[in-house]
């Protein structure tokens, strides 16, 4: 598979099952070389900033300030992970990217849109996703998924918070239907997960085998 791989970001709510939806789709293109990953906290430096941002025994952390420690954590990942593997060829499978600054930090904190999108332009060297898959369930059936566990900092915030959250990614997807698409998620995983390779497969087509 010669020239640059294609970089395919699963974004939603806490507890939309993009993180299982991730796995699923790489593991459904056994042929293709494919870089699974996520964000924040895929690379060592990152692992440090996602305690930082998610711990919620930890002081708090200003809206401003964990905008710029998530754009540091994405600029690592890209340069360690993401840059590295679409140069090989390689098909890059995210959950998360820039969409969740735009939704959480932008829509969900009320931070200016445009900065944020220069900040993230600026954190990724101009990377972006070839395509945006908004993983969207509504946020009583989120809640419900997560039920039991421990949240953290982001999980632990209200409603309100996560309904904004919500509409900013449906907005951001509406925006710009080029880059982005959005599917159902509710169900069972398996139908869920034929929605998302269906839809990412109408937009960029099949990998093809790697080869170094």
């Amino acid at each position: 598979m010669g020239g640059r791989g294609r970089l395919i970001a699963l974004e939603g709510i806490d507890g939309s099952g993009k993180t299982t939806q991730a796995r699923i789709l790489a593991e459904r293109w056994p042929e293709a070389m494919m870089t699974v990953t996520a964000e924040p906290g895929a690379t060592a430096l990152g692992l440090q900033l996602r305690g930082l941002l998610l711990d919620p025994g930890l002081p708090p952390v200003a809206e401003r300030t964990e905008a710029l420690l998530l754009a540091a954590d994405r600029a690592q990942h890209v340069a360690e992970v993401v840059a590295p593997a679409l140069a090989a060829g390689r098909w890059v499978v995210t959950d998360r990217f820039t969409g969740s600054t735009l939704a959480y930090q932008g829509y969900g904190r009320g931070l200016d849109l445009d900065e944020l999108r220069r900040l993230v332009d600026w954190a990724t060297d101009g990377i972006e996703p070839d395509l945006n898959v908004l993983v969207d369930i509504a946020l009583d059936e989120a809640r419900g998924r997560r039920a039991g566990g421990d949240d953290d900092r982001f999980e632990s915030l209200g409603a309100a918070f996560h309904e904004r959250v919500r509409s900013g990614y449906l907005a951001l997807a509406a925006a710009d239907p080029g880059r982005w698409v959005v599917i159902d998620g509710t169900g069972p995983v398996g139908q869920v997960a034929d929605r998302l390779s269906t839809a990412v497969t109408a937009r960029l087509g099949l990998p093809g085998p790697w080869h170094p």
